[in-house]
């Protein structure tokens, strides 16, 4: 069960939420755990027994509910567990022990796959990340072209006002408005922090000298916490422009489409996956960590992505854990949980290729 369930009992242990799902069978009345009550999926089983949970990258939510009530719908006697709290306490809390495996919109830096002593990192969930702006005024416009020098100017503070002379050249009979930009960042550590950084880094390296990482390296601005914080400052003022899982942003937002002129590319579930098509598996990769370097400048794809990963042990002390914990990624990374993540989330399905690489790495997990 998804603690982002408004619907879950307090004090209701998972083993509980079990145990009544087995009292309401035997009353011929079945309530479904999950976010929607409906019956056992066809050929429902039984015979995985256990529970396992999970915290991390709030970005993941929408498709990590999709995950788990397709899991449980499928797997009667299992359960699992997502709660959110951001990508950096989601790997803190699986290097602890406090969860069986983390969500997190960055991969692991060395020194934490040397304390796991053992790591796989899944690439499942691939989705654009939005640069989304607050300008109701703007009629007739609701999606401004910038290119990644524009972009890193604005969030370095070099440019200061919507109707810059660089941001009206690329965005002709655009009635840009004289209000000041606010720039808004992410106030926790998070993955999608690390992935705007490291894109602006990439492509403009003299405005913007900070590598990529999870906290926001400047000071001054906005800030929201988590990714529907970051959403309801945006909105809470005009002006303002920042970053996002494009899932997450809502129609009042405008978005940018980025790229160079004559090539501006609005984000899409599609025009992502081709990103990460262009893109090379890292140095750190490995056969069970499936880790990414981000191509920013592949032509014709939407530059600025986010691929967020599941992330687990290699070796579990309870031998109850990995059982499931092997099955749930395999659904996840399944052809339909892949799909019910996409129709919950907007995400880009991962390929067959990807999707090969994925079961392997999943196979050495042992408990």
């Amino acid at each position: 069960m998804s603690r982002s369930d408004s619907s879950r009992t307090p004090g209701l242990t998972r083993r509980g939420v079990l145990g009544a799902l087995g009292a309401a069978v035997a009353l011929g009345s079945l309530s479904a755990c999950g976010r929607d009550a409906r019956p056992p999926a066809p050929g429902a089983s039984t015979d995985l027994e256990g529970e396992i949970k999970g915290a991390g990258a709030t970005s993941q939510s929408d498709a990590q509910d999709a995950w788990v009530n397709g899991f449980m719908d499928r797997n009667l006697n299992a359960a699992v567990d997502y709660a959110g709290g951001g990508s950096g306490a989601g790997r803190t809390k699986l290097m602890a022990g406090a969860v069986d495996f983390a969500g997190s919109d960055a991969p692991l830096d060395e020194a934490e796959a040397e304390e796991l002593d053992g790591a796989v990192e899944l690439p499942l969930y691939i989705s654009p990340i939005a640069l989304a702006y607050h300008l109701p005024g703007l009629a007739g416009h609701g999606r401004l072209n910038m290119t990644g020098e524009v972009i890193a100017r604005i969030f370095a503070g070099e440019i200061t006002s919507w109707r810059d002379p660089a941001i009206a050249a690329l965005n002709e009979g655009a009635d840009l408005p004289e209000a000041r930009i606010t720039v808004v960042h992410r106030s926790d550590d998070s993955g999608t922090t690390k992935n705007i950084t490291g894109y602006l880094h990439a492509v403009a390296p003299r405005v913007w000298p900070h590598k990529g990482a999870e906290t926001w390296p400047l000071g001054g601005g906005q800030s929201g916490d988590g990714t529907s914080g970051m959403i309801q400052t945006l909105t809470a003022a005009v002006g303002t422009i920042g970053y996002a899982d494009a899932s997450k942003v809502p129609d009042t937002l405008g978005t940018v489409a980025v790229g160079s002129p004559g090539s501006f590319v609005a984000y899409s579930a599609q025009a992502a996956a081709a990103a990460l098509d262009a893109s090379q598996m890292s140095e750190h990769a490995t056969d069970s960590r499936l880790v990414y370097a981000l191509n920013h400048s592949a032509e014709g794809t939407y530059p600025i992505i986010l691929v967020s990963y599941l992330i687990a042990r290699q070796r579990y002390a309870d031998p109850g854990i990995a059982p499931v914990l092997k099955a749930y990624l395999r659904y996840a990374a399944s052809a339909e949980g892949q799909q019910a993540a996409s129709r919950a989330a907007g995400c880009a399905p991962i390929s067959e290729e990807l999707r090969t690489r994925v079961n392997a790495a999943i196979e050495t997990i042992v408990g």
